[in-house]
This record gives C-alpha cells, sequence and structure tokens, in this order.
C-alpha cells in the first residue's frame, strides 16, 4: 500500500484513497475504542466519530505516522465519551506484565497460561474478570497508557504520540498503573503466576 500517496490523494478529495487507509486501520481504531470504553456499540460510535473527523481534518495532517495520528483521534473521542458517562469503563485485558522493573518491562503474556481442564479454565475466566475490575478500577490516564502498552502493544514513542504527553509521563504513568495493577490483583493472590505474587514476609 502506497501510504503517502493514498494521504496525498484523499486530502485532495479523493474518498476511495481515503476508504482505502482506513480499511486498513479499522480494526486496530476499533479495538483500542473498545479496550477503553468497554462497549461494542459505544466503540462502534466512537470508531465512526473518529473517521468523520480524521476525514474532515485531513488537510491538517502535516506528517509522521498516520495510524498514530488517527489512534488519538479515536483517543480523545473515547474521552469525550467518557466524559459524557462520568462513569467508569469496563475493559478487558490480556495480559499484563511482571512489576521487578516496571519500566522496563514488556507485553510478554505472562498471565497467559495454558487452559487444559476445567477447572484451570474457571481458574482463567476468573482471573480474567480480576484483572478487568483491576484495570477499569484505574485513574483515565493511567489506563488508556496501560491498554495502548500493555494491551494494544505500542511502543512508549507510539502511546506518547497518540496521547500527545511527553515519553517520560508516558513511562511513569505506565509504571505507576502496573504498579496499582499488582497491588489490586493481590486481593487474587492464588490465581496469579509467582511473578506477580507478594509474598508475605512473616511466612
Amino acid at each position: 500500500m502506497d501510504e503517502p500517496g493514498l494521504i496525498e490523494d484523499a486530502q485532495r478529495g479523493d474518498l476511495e484513497a481515503f476508504n482505502s487507509l482506513i480499511l486498513t486501520y479499522q480494526d486496530q481504531v476499533y479495538n483500542l475504542a473498545y479496550r477503553i470504553l468497554g462497549d461494542p456499540l459505544a466503540a462502534d460510535d466512537a470508531a465512526q466519530e473518529a473517521f468523520i473527523s480524521a476525514y474532515k481534518g485531513l488537510r491538517r495532517y502535516r506528517g509522521g505516522s498516520f495510524r498514530s495520528w488517527l489512534l488519538r483521534i479515536v483517543t480523545n473521542a473515547c474521552y469525550d465519551e467518557l466524559r459524557r458517562r462520568k462513569r467508569r469503563p469496563e475493559i478487558g485485558m490480556e495480559d499484563l506484565n511482571p512489576l521487578d522493573d516496571p519500566e522496563e518491562a514488556d507485553a510478554s503474556g505472562v498471565l497467559m497460561t495454558d487452559v487444559g481442564d476445567p477447572e484451570s479454565e474457571a481458574q482463567q475466566a476468573e482471573l480474567a474478570r480480576a484483572l478487568e475490575d483491576c484495570l477499569s478500577g484505574l485513574p483515565d490516564e493511567f489506563r488508556l497508557v496501560a491498554v495502548l502498552v500493555d494491551v494494544q502493544g505500542h511502543d512508549y514513542q507510539e502511546a506518547s504520540q497518540v496521547l500527545g504527553k511527553p515519553l517520560g509521563t508516558i513511562k511513569s504513568r505506565l509504571a505507576r498503573a502496573r504498579l496499582r495493577m499488582r497491588d489490586c490483583l493481590q486481593a487474587h493472590w492464588e490465581l496469579l503466576p509467582a511473578a506477580f505474587r507478594l509474598e508475605d514476609e512473616a511466612m
């Protein structure tokens, strides 16, 4: 795909070129909106609003990562929705990273375990619910960074571009989000892999 060429054509009013760009990124945009809002209908509305805003504002695009630019638009749309709701959304999260060094841990899927029997399946489902509950309880600014980096797999730099925040702020918020997640998950100690358990010093 000749993305720069499609962008130039779309900026000149070529709707087919714009649609080609949207087809490339529509799943990423929707998935990010769904992770933030936790509601498929609201996520679909936010994605559609983002595409409309992108089309209207395409002439103001001045280069750089088109994906980051588009994800920033949908993130802003989700912020608007959260402000309208004035309540926390529920967000799924498949994995969380060990926090020996929260700023440097990568999205390695440590919490994902093989499912082989009904008991394991039940524990995995309960752990997934615990992750969702803990993640939804994070402040918005922490949750968004965790979703972008630990769930969506974006690197720090792209998260910085999407959220319009300095790289140091992204790293700090992610570290704090991971620490809060770890603390929250201790209520489900028996379900956690060993790397996530805070051992009782008295034991």
